[in-house]
């Protein structure tokens, strides 16, 4: 599956998913489903790659100060909520994690404290394949390697979120008054 297939299916996911992440998942599972066994290990590899490609500290500081904190768990599922906001926003907040602060519903939360996550997100393929196949989505015998994170920072040093993610840190370090 090439990258253009990947987000073209999560886009139609999103439209008929009504862009909560629960139906967009349960949508992605559908469509994806549909295809050929061969697309969804496809899919299955390329959001290992995505997975991957964003698993970078000043994201994960990105979702601490969204989520109120983020466990490595955590953080994997705020990357599936960031999968279900479609191809701009997720690159655009892999390579500029503060860019998220532009996000209505993230400016929201800076308000109401709700948490982003998608955990079903990162299941849609192996999903799709049982429901297509009947049997359990092949091991990748080739697996992505995650990066090793040896440049974090103290999520909690406010000082620094300031530095690194500064608009990010004007919504969730100091809170806007209501």
């Amino acid at each position: 599956m090439r990258t253009e297939d990947f987000w073209q299916l999560i886009d139609e996911a999103r439209a008929g998913g009504g862009g909560e992440p629960g139906p967009v998942a349960a949508r992605a599972v559908a469509l994806l489903a549909e295809r050929d066994p061969e697309d969804i290990i496809g899919y299955a590899r390329h959001q290992t790659r995505v997975l991957a490609a964003s698993h970078k500290a000043d994201l994960w500081g990105a979702a601490y100060l969204i989520n109120g904190g983020a466990s490595a768990e955590g953080f994997e599922y705020f990357r599936g909520w960031l999968m279900t906001q479609g191809r701009t926003v997720f690159a655009r907040a892999v390579s500029d994690p503060d860019s998220l602060a532009e996000l209505p519903q993230v400016r929201a939360a800076s308000l109401s404290g709700e948490e982003f996550s998608a955990e079903q997100m990162l299941s849609v393929p192996w999903d799709a394949y049982r429901k297509a196949t009947a049997t359990e989505l092949p091991a990748d015998r080739d697996p992505v390697r995650t990066p090793d994170l040896n440049d974090f920072w103290d999520f909690d040093d406010e000082e620094e979120a300031g530095r690194r993610l500064p608009r990010l840190a004007a919504l969730f370090v100091e809170p806007p008054l209501e």
